[in-house]
């Protein structure tokens, strides 16, 4: 089932005097369940993209539905709701409240959403017993580490079961280890929660974990990768060609 389609999308910047034409009527699909990868170099329009896919930015013109919902058509009172309702994000630098513990940032979607405290705390013992985050529940941003303030924003966005998780660069900020442990976590919670993950990143091991790659080229989609039955290093080495001619690169057989 297709749970986010756009048609036409495009983005532009400024006014008539001075306008910059960012998204330049890109159509893309997203399945249900699907790990989709977003990449292109510095200023090709992937993070404006999943800005605008996510609803945190206006289009300027085109169609973009989720779920069946015409978001262009909603006002932005409801598309605050929208997006505590059925979008969860991670953003690079955390995002995390420091004045909050673990827990209670990791809880803060259930709270605005009206949960009640035994609801909850069973969708927290579950998923912090799963992501390993129930020994620091009580800690605080300033007190963990960059991999574990991570983890704790891939709980908080997956805590409410949205229909797509949004990811902004999420492993930009950590070491090879930190970024590695939180692929695995993305890749365990798109197979066994069936979780719908849209990730832009720069970096081609990131990627090698999705399960297609869209790059952006100039505001359009330059071409995709699907995975299949590829193992994980084999589709590594493809985004490493398309990335190596998207760049004007040669690369090295």
């Amino acid at each position: 089932m297709t749970i986010l389609k756009a048609e036409k999308i495009h983005k532009a910047y400024g006014n008539k005097f001075n306008r910059q034409e960012v998204l330049k009527g890109i159509d893309l699909a997203i399945e249900e369940g699907e790990f989709l990868s977003i990449m292109g170099a510095s200023g090709s329009g992937k993070t404006t993209l999943l800005n605008v896919l996510s609803s945190i930015d206006k289009l300027t013109s085109g169609a973009l539905q989720i779920e069946d919902q015409d978001m262009t058509k909603l006002k932005e009172k409801q598309l605050a709701t929208f997006r505590k309702l059925h979008l969860g994000f991670i953003f690079q630098d955390y995002h995390l409240l420091d004045t909050l513990t673990v827990k209670e940032n990791i809880l803060l979607p259930l709270s605005i959403a009206g949960f009640s405290k035994k609801q909850a705390q069973a969708k927290f013992d579950t998923l912090a017993n799963q992501l390993g985050l129930k020994e620091i529940s009580n800690h605080y941003p300033n007190q963990i580490s960059g991999g574990q303030k991570q983890r704790t924003s891939a709980a908080r966005a997956f805590i409410h079961q949205p229909s797509i998780i949004f990811a902004d660069e999420p492993t930009g900020a950590l070491d090879s280890k930190a970024a590695a442990d939180l692929l695995n976590l993305l890749s365990d919670l798109n197979q066994q929660r069936k979780a719908t993950i849209v990730m832009v990143t720069h970096d081609m091991t990131a990627a090698s974990f999705s399960k297609r790659v869209v790059f952006i080229k100039d505001g359009q989609v330059y071409t995709q990768l699907n995975k299949g039955d590829q193992t994980q290093q084999r589709f590594y080495q493809d985004i490493m060609k398309t990335q190596a001619v998207l760049s004007g690169v040669p690369h090295e057989h």
